[in-house]
């Protein structure tokens, strides 16, 4: 997959090899770690650099056509450890319709956890379920403002995913809803276990497919930052397929930027 890769000429790196591997080389790793002793509001950075981010942690540019993203380690493993630990304990995930999607006119249990925070009277309808975001929390402030700092952009709103293992999953889709702000880059950030993260080009999916284009295939580390870039979302759909060997849970969070809602 070197060949996604290429140069970011803003940072002045050399180019980076990302993390590839397939299902096997990930098996049923714990990216977690062992549970560290203690509880604090705000978990510690460790040797961080000015930015809040670990200092020998580059920006890898991943690039096809269409297809405009930038990866990075933001969080140490220790601080990760421990930011995992206060969202297993505080964060609150929906229940009821709210875990249920509507896909091709048939409702469906999520096949995961979920919820949404943010700012007061924003809105995220997705697959046909409307979101009104719980309030921020402590460690939500945290992250957000340390993918700030890496990012320069500022989010209120996020999606938060947990899946227990490797059966809870995510299906293939585009984050193109329309309160978000056009144009705007969505910053997914992960804790947890190794899972694979797919994106395959909206025109080379299914039986009518017009084109072939290779999907591109990555491994979203302990404590990283994948930054979805424009036009990322207008072509590319992205998932995060089943895999059994992966025995430890997963949590991801999107952080977005929402419109107002607008009264009618």
């Amino acid at each position: 997959m070197d060949k996604f890769l290429v140069k970011k000429p803003s940072l002045g790196r050399s180019k980076q090899k990302l993390l590839v591997t397939t299902e096997e080389t990930c098996g049923d790793l714990d990216c977690a770690g062992e549970e560290s002793g203690g509880e604090r509001k705000r978990p510690r950075p460790e040797n961080a650099g000015t930015d809040g981010s670990l200092p020998h942690s580059p920006w890898q540019h991943v690039q096809a056509e269409g297809l405009s993203c930038d990866y990075r380690i933001l969080f140490g493993r220790a601080e990760a450890d421990e930011i995992l630990q206060q969202l297993e304990k505080e964060v609150e995930y929906f229940e009821g319709d709210l875990a249920k999607v509507q896909v091709f006119g048939k409702w469906h249990i999520v096949p995961r956890k979920q919820v949404t925070y943010g700012d007061p009277e924003l809105t995220y309808t997705y697959s046909g379920v409307t979101f009104s975001p719980k309030p921020w929390i402590p460690i939500l402030h945290w992250i957000r403002d340390r993918v700030t700092l890496a990012t320069g952009h500022t989010f209120n709103f996020v999606l938060i995913n947990r899946y227990k293992d490797g059966r809870d999953h995510m299906g293939e889709h585009r984050d193109d809803e329309r309160e978000l702000v056009p144009q705007s880059p969505i910053a997914s950030v992960s804790f947890g276990a190794c899972r694979d993260f797919f994106f395959r080009h909206g025109a080379s999916r299914g039986k009518n497919a017009t084109r072939h284009i290779e999907p591109v295939k990555l491994q979203l580390a302990h404590g990283s930052l994948l930054m979805m870039n424009y036009p990322t979302n207008l072509y590319w759909y992205h998932s995060l397929p089943t895999r059994k060997k992966v025995l430890a849970p997963r949590i991801n969070l999107t952080f977005r930027k929402v419109m107002a809602s607008v009264k009618r």
